[in-house]
This record gives C-alpha cells, sequence and structure tokens, in this order.
C-alpha cells in the first residue's frame, strides 16, 4: 500500500461553490463538483450533499455537522434525511446537519458492476463452498463482479478509495466555509474520519467515531473478527429470548439454540428454502437473513419470527432481509450498495490474490464462527480479481484535536477490539465504552452514550480516556 501522503497541508480548491436548492421537508441540496482524480485535476465527478439548517437561532448556531453512516456503500443523503431521529435535539439545534453520497456510492457518480438479474444471481452463489464445482462457481461469480466492475466502471475503479473520499470531504468542508471539520462517522464511516484526521489533523474541531473498523489487517482477518462478532450476538441473541420465552428453539440452552441455527444452515445448503414464488433461499441467503437482524438488538423480535418460519420451511423473511441488506427494492432492481460496499474495500485492501487462501482462513474461521466464518472470509473473493492494487497507508492524526472512538462491548458487525485498535492508533483517540449490544452505540438508546457524545460535539468535552457507559435493558 502506498502512505496517505499528508504533504504540507494545503487545501484544494472547490471544483463549484454549492448552489443549495430546496428538497423538501426542511431540507437543502447541492451537487459538489470534484476532481476525480485528486492528483491531476481535469475530469470531474459530482458529489450530492444534503443539509438540515440549525434549528436554533444565529446566536446558538456553531457550524456545520457532516455525518456519514457508513457501509461502505450507504447513502450519507439518506442517513442525513433521518437527522430528526437519528440526532439529538441539541445537535440539531446548534449544526446544520450535513449528509453527502461519498463517490461511488448512490448519486455521486455510483459504481456499477452487474446487472439486476446478475445480482439476484451473485448473491444466491454458495458462500461457503463444499465441492471443487461450488468453489468453482464461487469464483467464476467472483470474476464476473469483478470483471462486471472494470468493464462498467472502469475510469472510477481507481479514484474510490477511503483516501479520495476524504479529500473529498475536505473539499466539502471548504465549500460550507467551515475552517476546521465537525464529523460523526458509524461503522465505516469511521475509517472515513481516522483517514482524514491523518491527512488533516489541524482542520478537525471534533469527530465522534462510533462502531470503529480495525484500521489495519487484511480483509480476510477483519472477515473473520467480524464473523466471531455475529456469533456473540447470536448467542447474546438465544439467552435473551430464551429468558423471555415465546422462542422458536426446541432447545432450551443457548447451546442448543445455536445448533439448531446451523442445522437450519445446511438444510438451506442441501435444499434451498421457499422465498417469495421467484427465488429461493439458499444458504448464503439464509445467512444474510440472519445478520441483518443481528445488527440491532431492536430487531430481535424480527429475528424470532424469522426463525420461527425458516424452521418450518418458510424463507421468505430471511428473504426479505437479505434484501434489506443488499439494497434490493421490491420491484427487483438493486441500489449500487453491494457493488459500492466491494468496490471500496478492494480499493483499500489489502487482499489475498489467490482463491487458495481464501480457503485456507476459511477453513480455520470455521472454527472460531462455524455459522458466520466462512461465508464472510469467502466474501471478500472478488477483491482477488480487483484489476487496481489497494492504495491505503497507516493512520496516525498526530496533533489533531481530541477525536471521540466508541467501541460497544457487543457490536456484531465491529468487535469492540477495533474500537481499542483505533483509538489506540490515533495520536489523539479517546477511547469510550459501551457495555451493550448493537451495531453503534449513540442514539441507540443509551442515555450515557448520548449525553457524553452531545457535550463532546457542542461543547468540545471529551471523555476521560477509557470511560464507560453501562448498558440498558
Amino acid at each position: 500500500m502506498t502512505g496517505l501522503e499528508r504533504g504540507p497541508e494545503r487545501a484544494g480548491r472547490p471544483v463549484g461553490a454549492l448552489a443549495w436548492t430546496d428538497c423538501g421537508g426542511g431540507f437543502e441540496c447541492a451537487t459538489l463538483r470534484v476532481p476525480l482524480a485528486h492528483r491531476r485535476p481535469g475530469e470531474q465527478v459530482g458529489i450530492a450533499v444534503i443539509r438540515l439548517p440549525a434549528s436554533g437561532g444565529a446566536g446558538e448556531r456553531i457550524g456545520s455537522l457532516v455525518v456519514n453512516p457508513g457501509g461502505p456503500g450507504a447513502s450519507g443523503v439518506e442517513y442525513a434525511r433521518a437527522a430528526r431521529v437519528v440526532l439529538g435535539a441539541e445537535v440539531r439545534k446548534r449544526f446544520d446537519v450535513v449528509g453527502f453520497d461519498p463517490r461511488g456510492v448512490g448519486r455521486s457518480a455510483p459504481v456499477e458492476c452487474l446487472s439486476d438479474a446478475e445480482l439476484d444471481a451473485f448473491v444466491a452463489l454458495d458462500g461457503t463452498p463444499d465441492t471443487a464445482g461450488e468453489r468453482l462457481a464461487l469464483e467464476e461469480g467472483a470474476k464476473r463482479f469483478a470483471e462486471g466492475c472494470r468493464r462498467r466502471s472502469g475510469r472510477l475503479l481507481p479514484h474510490l478509495g477511503t483516501v479520495d473520499v476524504a479529500r473529498d470531504l475536505d473539499l466539502l468542508r471548504q465549500a460550507l466555509g467551515e475552517r476546521r471539520l465537525t464529523y460523526l462517522g458509524k461503522s465505516y464511516g469511521t475509517l472515513l474520519g481516522a483517514v482524514y484526521a491523518s491527512l488533516f489533523p489541524a482542520r478537525v474541531r471534533a469527530m465522534v467515531l462510533d462502531g470503529a473498523l480495525d484500521p489495519g489487517g487484511s480483509r480476510v482477518r477483519l472477515g473473520v473478527e467480524q464473523a466471531a462478532g455475529f456469533e456473540r450476538a447470536l448467542r447474546a441473541y438465544a439467552e435473551d429470548c430464551l429468558a423471555a420465552g415465546g422462542c422458536p428453539f426446541r432447545s432450551r440452552t443457548v447451546g442448543g439454540a445455536v445448533q439448531e441455527v446451523s442445522g437450519l444452515l445446511r438444510r438451506a445448503d442441501e435444499r434451498p428454502l421457499r422465498g417469495d414464488g421467484r427465488r429461493r433461499v439458499t444458504q448464503a441467503v439464509a445467512v444474510l437473513g440472519l445478520l441483518g437482524p443481528l445488527y440491532d438488538r431492536a430487531l430481535w423480535p424480527e429475528l424470532t419470527e424469522t426463525l420461527r418460519r425458516a424452521f418450518q420451511g418458510d424463507g421468505a423473511l430471511l428473504l426479505r432481509n437479505a434484501d434489506q441488506l443488499t439494497g434490493r427494492h421490491d420491484d427487483g432492481t438493486y441500489s449500487n450498495e453491494t457493488e459500492a460496499n466491494m468496490a471500496v474495500n478492494c480499493a483499500d485492501g489489502p487482499h489475498p490474490r489467490q482463491p487458495a487462501t481464501y480457503g485456507r482462513n476459511a477453513a480455520a474461521a470455521r472454527e472460531r464462527a462455524p455459522r458466520f466464518g466462512p461465508y464472510l472470509v469467502w466474501s471478500s473473493l472478488p477483491c482477488a480479481y480487483w484489476p487496481h492494487p489497494p492504495a491505503r497507508g497507516p493512520l496516525t492524526a498526530k496533533g489533531a484535536a481530541p477525536i471521540l472512538v466508541i467501541g460497544t462491548e457487543r457490536d456484531p458487525a465491529t468487535p469492540y477490539a477495533w474500537a481499542r485498535r483505533l483509538a489506540g492508533e490515533l495520536g489523539s483517540g479517546v477511547l469510550l465504552r459501551y457495555r451493550g449490544d448493537g451495531h453503534t452505540a449513540y442514539s441507540s438508546g443509551s442515555r450515557c452514550v448520548d449525553e457524553v457524545v452531545e457535550e463532546y460535539l457542542v461543547a468540545g468535552v471529551a471523555p476521560e480516556d477509557g470511560a464507560v457507559c453501562p448498558g440498558i435493558g
């Protein structure tokens, strides 16, 4: 990988000013023009931007708060449209809430790789190959994905890494008229924030990184650790379900319950479950259908009904959950979230180039995370065929203002250890530990977390490094 090459922190020049227009619900929208290649300004791409003006008066407004929901591939525009739900009233009073679709995502020069029908086939591929034929099919599917991205979006692919997006973010900061950046990033948005802070440490005013990604390591290793997080979440769900009653499990123990889930996945591998009348639920789709509700404790009752029906051979709810996770709409079309997710992850790397490496790691992952490990390792296989090398270096953010990093103890998608690593790697990282469940902590029901985050954003007061917020429920 190449380094981040901060240089003397010269600011790039926005290609065009923001011309705000009303786009409904009290929001204003604009397009920011940025260079496709920051090192060779010339061709431009448009970045979709939205803002909700601060609700307070002129004397109360602090500035702009830029938000990113993660993914990579999730729309920052749509996330900002939910500002009245995902941000506290005091934050909305003091800041214009600004969201943007990163390059390659949504309305910002979206990367395209496959047709809707081809995406259906790709998602349904056996993601835990047991035979030479299944492995060959998975490899061919991964090659088709990578080749489709090259053929349809070749000019974009070399410029979709997080370093490129961070430079766009600095142009957005300038276009908003902000001397320094105030930022809230969740999940992948934490990596974007960390890269920004490493490139432009003196331009950070306040930065919340919630549900932190591990800043180092290969996609394969991160896949194994993420799978272990989902295993912990599955066991936590089963424990909660058995304690509350009304569970779909025959077993009365957590170990027995998760083994029933294993049995369900084996049956789907041997004979796909009923789906929506057109698509059947393969093992890969079933895994996705389980992962979705494990992201959020509030979705556990939904998971109970999903499993109840799946144990009876009806995979319709699993299919619905998988569609939500992959960005498939009811009419059979897809958002580009799946394609953007793969493209950004492959651009950031590092990743093995030999399929055999994935196979060995998948076998090892089965020991640590038997239900989810092999699938999440193999899911990065298109990166083995990616036409461009990864380009991201170490993170430091030396000299930046205190950066608040939040880790949830039983976060299924971004394990707590990742937050600890990121806070340690950032020169000014301050770690807040939340003893709870679910993916990300702010605005998820913890009054303690919400108060810490909002005092930090508004007043710039960071908690003591290593502070702890108790869980709820």
